[in-house]
């Protein structure tokens, strides 16, 4: 049986997943123009860029000047990405960044070694740090991300039983130290998810957490994050992690074609959403124009579909 949703709600991803995976650095003021588009779309969260090393991803070493130039839509959370406490730190210094404090797991050793230069069980234990930052600062989880969840370029197949151990360890940590259950993402980071392994997943997620709230961050790498977006969706999961225009990707991740790493498209995911009744707050058409303002950056064209044939609302109205 299905259980779709009747809201969904995205967090917009492609200020930051998007642009740190292109080889060229955009002018800072593109980069605002695009942010500006979308804090005028309906989305809640927009994460602007990342608190990482400018050595590894120079693409984001101007990502507090960012966050000092957009212009803050009221109502719009305006987020960052950081992967140590270092980085945590510096997103608290920067200007008004909304701080969405985050446990971040990996399911390959190979893939956490590239990603944050330490193994997954390494960077598992450093949770148990973070969460002490965390509270030390006055901030609650809001949600617990397991990588790969479903297969890795670098290390192949990922068990079933892998990924539930991440998140059997947050549970258990987060009775322990009486912190509340944040959001368990599940994060398809390469494209290897199919609808029926999604299913299975997302159940077996509840079974261990039956009252956490899941979430999917998906990847449309190989075509099927649509169909992906749907399967969660039947399963009840209302909270989804996309990029404008499918931009997007992990630079670590081991794919050959930068252009085939992208995230679900934004635009894509809602559409459908509108399409089987299902509320989102974003206004489509308004999304189409900041995709179609990504594609004009990015001087090539992009993965989104609806950005190119737009919606059925004008066909419809005659």
């Amino acid at each position: 049986m299905s259980d779709f949703p009747k809201f969904v709600e995205f967090h917009e991803e492609g200020p930051r997943e998007g642009f740190q995976i292109e080889k060229t650095i955009y002018p800072i003021e593109q980069r605002v123009e695009l942010i500006d588009l979308l804090s005028e779309t309906g989305l809640k969260y927009i994460q602007v860029g990342s608190f990482v090393s400018p050595t590894y991803v120079p693409q984001m070493a101007d990502t507090g000047e960012l966050f000092n130039r957009i212009n803050r839509k009221s109502g719009v959370n305006y987020t960052a990405l950081w992967l140590n406490e270092k980085g945590f730190l510096k997103t608290l210094s920067a200007n008004n960044v909304h701080i969405d404090s985050r446990l971040l797991f990996y399911t390959s050793d190979l893939f956490s070694q590239q990603n944050n230069n330490c193994s997954a069980i390494e960077m598992r234990e450093r949770q148990r740090d973070w969460i002490v930052l965390y509270k030390e600062h006055g901030y609650k989880i809001e949600t617990a991300y397991v990588m790969t969840a479903f297969g890795c370029n670098l290390e192949g197949e990922i068990p079933v039983e892998r990924v539930l151990e991440d998140f059997r360890w947050v549970v258990r940590v987060c009775e322990e130290t009486e912190t509340p259950l944040p959001n368990l993402m599940i994060a398809d980071t390469m494209g290897w998810g199919n609808p029926e392994a999604v299913k299975r997943m997302i159940g077996a997620v509840y079974e261990i957490a039956p009252g956490a709230r899941v979430g999917m961050h998906i990847h449309d790498t190989r075509g099927l994050g649509i169909a992906n977006l749907y399967a969660a969706m039947s399963m009840g999961v209302d909270l989804f992690e996309s990029s404008i225009a499918g931009l997007g990707g992990c630079p670590f991740a081991g794919h050959g074609d930068a252009r085939a790493a992208g995230n679900i498209s934004t635009e894509d995911a809602v559409f459908l959403c509108h399409e089987l009744g299902i509320e989102t707050g974003i206004e489509l058409d308004k999304l189409i124009v900041a995709a179609q303002k990504v594609e004009e950056i990015i001087g090539a064209p992009l993965m989104g579909r609806v950005m190119h044939s737009g919606g059925l609302d004008k066909y419809r109205r005659g």
